[in-house]
């Protein structure tokens, strides 16, 4: 399953965010290191469903449909607070580090009102400039990098140089256990001009700030924006910054948990809610439900905890979904379910791509492939859409 990281400093709503998104309960207080040990849980990600388009009734297996709108599972951690330093060591930082190896995109948790000083612990509100918290992540992400090629470099460079090896094979390698693939070395070198034999430290810091940016991308969101002074950090950071989305993970999790509790109407990515049973709240509750309408649905067009998820994974990671089916002419599995799965892939797959990602197996005995809209066959070298309904015929 697809994996994202929700980071940040200690006490900025992390595990806030992560209970919203995922309906778990990580423990949440207002201070420093709350979570130690990393939570894992599963989120959605959101899509329309083909059976309303098609008429038909799905039977979804590795996702769940409610009402047309296909809710697709991807994980997310969420891991220690990170200080200054971190990648020296300070704080939780060397396991903070190790916990995001394997994730694909950061989603990074900021204190928008800017009341959380830089090492997480509450401050007045608008004394801290959330601005150099992105700053210092990113930063320290790449010194923790750096500190793994560094303590290996020159030995690096021979082996590149004796064996006549692409030295971003060689980086690929020492990296490979925090999920940096060769592509992405080549691709981020791009940033540095000189011949590696003679890069310095400026250099493999430059290379490491573009392979963050390719390999493991991050998407701000600027948490509190319901507090004050948040609105104009948002701006600032919306500015400065392409993949900012405003959040309120507080008022979601209100929201949802009045939900699930069948005292209002509410999804999850939706600018409204209905009360149902206002008998059944107190003048207090009610208000604050009014609170979060007012200053954050009204504002902001959502709590921005789902459209946070679906940027990552959508915009960030540029995914698509497809169906994969058997029967292209009932659109169903060998067990007769109807569009029974959705699949994450990267834009510009080919069907044999998403063979392979269904199994080996179907991978290696691609035959070619089925349009179950227009049942036609469909080219090897044909980019899947998003959307597609795809039957994968095999050896």
């Amino acid at each position: 399953m697809l994996q994202i990281a929700v980071t940040g400093k200690p006490n900025v709503g992390k595990s806030s965010f992560f209970n919203a998104a995922t309906l778990s309960e990580a423990e949440v207080a207002s201070y420093p290191f709350t979570t130690i040990n990393v939570n894992k849980a599963v989120a959605h990600v959101v899509k329309p469903c083909p059976c309303l388009e098609l008429k038909v009734e799905c039977n979804p297996r590795n996702s769940q449909c409610l009402e047309g709108t296909r809710l697709i599972p991807v994980e997310l951690l969420d891991v220690a607070g990170l200080v200054p330093g971190a990648h020296k060591g300070r704080g939780l930082g060397n396991k903070f580090l190790d916990d995001l190896r394997q994730a694909r995109a950061f989603i990074h948790v900021i204190d928008a009102s800017g009341s959380t000083d830089e090492e997480g612990k509450p401050c007045e509100a608008g004394s801290h400039d959330p601005l150099e918290d992105v700053e210092f992540l990113e930063h320290e992400i790449t010194m923790w990098l750096y500190g793994i090629l560094h303590k290996n470099w020159h030995k690096l460079v021979r082996k590149a140089l004796s064996q006549k090896l692409d030295i971003a094979k060689v980086i690929a390698e020492q990296l490979s256990g925090a999920g940096i693939t060769v592509e992405d070395v080549i691709e981020a070198k791009r940033a540095v001009t000189k011949e590696y034999k003679d890069w310095e430290k400026e250099d493999i810091v430059n290379l490491l700030d573009s392979l963050l940016k390719i390999a493991k991308p991050m998407l701000i969101v600027a948490n509190k924006a319901d507090l004050p002074h948040a609105e104009e950090n948002i701006q600032r950071l919306q500015e400065k910054y392409d993949n900012v989305v405003p959040a309120s993970a507080e008022s979601e999790l209100a929201l949802t948990r009045a939900a699930k509790a069948g005292l209002i109407s509410y999804v999850s990515g939706e600018s409204d809610f209905e009360i149902l049973q206002k008998d059944k709240l107190s003048p207090q509750q009610v208000n604050a439900l009014e609170y979060v309408r007012e200053n954050v649905l009204r504002k902001y067009g959502g709590t921005g905890v789902q459209e946070a998820l679906n940027q990552a994974v959508f915009n960030l990671l540029d995914m698509i979904v497809v169906f994969p089916v058997e029967d292209e002419h009932k659109l169903s599995d060998q067990k007769g379910n109807v569009l029974p799965d959705a699949l994450l892939i990267p834009r510009g797959s080919k069907p044999r791509d998403m063979a392979f990602l269904i199994h080996t197996d179907i991978g290696e005995g691609f035959m070619h492939a089925i349009d179950a809209r227009s049942c036609r066959r469909v080219a090897s070298d044909h980019e899947l859409e998003d959307g597609d309904i795809i039957s994968i015929i095999c050896r």
